[in-house]
């Protein structure tokens, strides 16, 4: 599956971002909006949620746990810096997605046994979106993982994260990776509806 995370560096508002990728076929948005203010980021989501209701689009936020109860979305996904998945999944609840990002297999393994939805691997490429960037995991660091997680019986879902663009995918899924998220190569693209829907063309249809 297709995670659009929202670019702030890039020249299309957020919430443009959003709905363009919403037209192109996009099923799973994270809005992050690392140094906004939390009421630019409910500006962003009075506009886009009545189309991701309408279209069934999947929104979680990035970090803000309060504001994600707040503004009821689908969850959060947590940086190794943020909030302990533990704590969040109290705030919001057994309904809400929560992800957390992994770097190698022991950071998988530290919170395999808490209740969290998914990992976000990476990252996989250099990628200008965050700043104090983990050390890169190549495509053979994201399959080394995946093996791991394997044989230790780790059925969390995991999606591949970090400068990922539209060749990187299939041999991503092929490492064993169950999805990817994506940012400035669809927030950057000339016509982002059309990007969008080249790169959900390359995830199985699911009914």
């Amino acid at each position: 599956m297709l995670q659009f995370i929202t670019n702030t560096d890039c020249k299309v508002p957020v919430h443009e971002q959003v709905l363009a990728v919403i037209e192109g076929g996009c099923k799973w948005v994270q809005i992050r909006m690392k140094d906004a203010p939390d009421d630019d980021i409910r500006r962003v989501v009075e506009i886009i949620k009545p189309k991701c209701i309408e279209k069934e689009v999947f929104l979680i936020l990035n970090d803000r746990v309060e504001l994600a109860k707040e503004l009821n979305v689908g969850g959060v996904h947590l940086g190794k810096e943020d909030m302990p998945p533990s704590k969040a999944r109290m705030i919001l609840g057994p309904a809400a997605v929560i992800g957390v990002t992994a770097n190698t297999f022991a950071d998988i393994i530290a919170v395999s046994a808490l209740d969290i939805d998914y990992y976000g691997i990476g990252p996989y490429k250099n990628t200008t979106t965050k700043k104090n960037l983990a050390p890169i995991l190549g495509l053979e660091g994201i399959r080394k993982i995946c093996y791991e997680m394997a044989e230790k019986n780790i059925e969390i879902p995991h999606v591949a994260v970090g400068g990922i663009q539209y060749d990187d995918i299939l041999p991503l899924l092929e490492a064993g990776v169950n999805g990817v998220a994506v940012s400035g190569a669809i927030a950057n693209a000339k016509d982002i509806v059309k990007e969008t829907e080249k790169f959900v063309s390359l995830f199985p249809k699911t009914e």
